[in-house]
């Protein structure tokens, strides 16, 4: 099973947005935040359409264009980023339905329905707690 990077190329996004913004450099373009991210500019772009939706980032054209944060970065927390990238429960239930002939088949969906909610707002708890600025402040560290 794959992991959804959406929410970490956005944080990187994002990131390298404000310490750009605190090194005086107000926008950068796609592809600047594409080689921080090491990626192709379209999927940065992508990912920036749905922060400046989400009203997190903010987008010049014309002389001077590029990409710029909305807010300050203290401002901005994971959730709100995890939110605009549509965020996926950590984890998912069968494809199909079990087979409810079944006791375990017939009760697994509602049993982990309820811990996988349980999971889910623990995060969204831990994301709403962390800043763009806490992430820079602490990739800086690094």
């Amino acid at each position: 099973m794959a992991a959804n990077s959406r929410l970490t190329i956005a944080t990187h996004a994002l990131t390298w947005l404000a310490l750009a913004q605190r090194r005086g450099q107000e926008v950068l373009t796609s592809d600047q935040v594409a080689a921080s991210v090491n990626t192709n500019p379209v999927i940065i772009r992508r990912s920036l359409g749905d922060l400046r939706r989400a009203g997190l980032v903010e987008v010049r054209h014309g002389a001077g264009a590029g990409w710029s944060l909305a807010r300050a970065p203290e401002e901005i927390t994971l959730l709100q980023v995890y939110d605009a990238v549509g965020g996926e429960q950590p984890f998912g239930l069968h494809r199909t339905e079990p087979n409810l002939e079944c006791p375990v088949g017939r009760g697994i969906r509602p049993a982990l329905n309820q811990t996988y909610g349980r999971v889910e707002q623990a995060i969204r708890r831990e994301l709403a707690d962390t800043s763009i600025a806490d992430v820079l402040r602490e990739t800086l560290t690094n």
